[in-house]
């Protein structure tokens, strides 16, 4: 189970004595815009690893999709370090056994589960495995594939589209179905999605952004009906350095978004050169955590920064009774809609 907390203090500061686990939290500053996508940043810092050397997760059981390597492989070290038995999963053999045998060398308990999870089957068989292992409290959803290069409306084809749909948003929904009744049923759990600034359309593409938009809109879903039973669900917004932002192809494709005016200058820099994911991984583990309160909410990592995004809110253009009035006129909603010259 979820290591006991004693001793929690006031948002300023977290000291956990059960535990020994002395944290600070990070006092929030500006608003930066994001391509579309308010993030509002809560700290950042030179790039320096969260390391409490405290088994939050004994007994607990974690199945992290998409863990063979990459952000996934750093966020089952991570959790592995914190006491979790981990379900790593992958799609190539050697990469899952490399991956287990790297935590149990570390001294974490680790099964691998080899297979797409987006295959109903394989994610079966990462719940058995879990079982096996400890007490299912977390589930961390990381399994993912980049846009063929040069991807674009003007060319993917639909078996591509439905190929990143699957690997991930399918498979996030077929994990979170599969562990929900049971963490339900026990009244707590832990659920961590991945998402990605893509969502906001800052790096173009077909499959990935919506695929993420998505999972954005299940996360927030599910958090409002797990709530009720002890279960958090949250999401993050992770850059790191993996296969999938390295290469001559990815380097082409950003700078010509840049070039575009598509990638906007911050995002483009963040890009080129991002930090290792050990970095990000420890936001996930954060989460994933007992010391994590909040469901509900989408974060942004990267090395030292760490930012959250606003929950999408309607604003009042206008309004007048229908019951004693005619729908809109076209004119009447281009003057209400339409910027102002020189607005845009």
């Amino acid at each position: 189970m979820f290591g006991a907390l004693r001793g929690r203090s006031s948002p300023q500061g977290a000291k956990v004595t059960g535990l020994l686990v002395t944290f600070t939290y990070p006092r929030r500053v500006s608003k930066p815009e994001f391509a579309g996508g308010r993030c509002t940043i809560l700290t950042t810092r030179d790039q320096r690893p969260l390391n409490s050397g405290v088994a939050l997760f004994e007994g607990t059981a974690a199945i992290v999709t998409g863990s063979s390597r990459g952000i996934g492989l750093a966020v089952a070290r991570a959790l592995g370090a914190q006491g979790a038995a981990v379900v790593v999963n992958g799609r190539v053999g050697e990469a899952v056994d490399a991956a287990v045998a790297s935590l149990q060398e570390s001294g974490a308990a680790a099964v691998g589960v080899v297979g797409d999870c987006a295959d109903q089957g394989v994610v079966d068989r990462m719940l058995e495995a879990a079982q096996s292992i400890g007490e299912l409290g977390v589930l961390v959803a990381c399994a993912g594939t980049p846009e063929p290069a040069g991807s674009s409306i003007l060319a993917i084809d639909p078996a591509q589209w439905q190929a990143l749909i699957d690997t991930h948003l399918t498979s996030t929904f077929l994990a979170c179905r599969a562990v929900a009744p049971i963490m339900a049923a026990r009244g707590r759990g832990s659920i961590v999605l991945t998402s990605s600034h893509a969502f906001t359309g800052a790096f173009a593409g077909t499959g990935y952004p919506a695929a993420k938009g998505a999972i954005n809109s299940l996360m927030y879903a599910l958090a409002a009906e797990l709530r009720e039973h002890g279960v958090r669900v949250n999401a993050v917004c992770p850059g790191a350095a993996t296969r999938l932002s390295d290469g001559a192809d990815y380097h082409s494709h950003i700078a010509q978004l840049h070039e575009r005016g598509i990638l906007d200058d911050l995002m483009y820099a963040g890009a080129q050169s991002p930090a290792p994911a050990e970095y990000v991984a420890a936001l996930y583990t954060y989460l994933a955590s007992p010391l994590n309160p909040e469901t509900g909410q989408l974060f942004s990592g990267s090395g030292g920064y760490i930012g959250r995004f606003e929950q999408p809110k309607e604003s009042l253009v206008t309004w007048r009774d229908h019951s004693d009035q005619p729908p809109w006129s076209l004119a009447e909603i281009a003057d209400l809609l339409a910027p102002e010259s020189g607005e845009r």
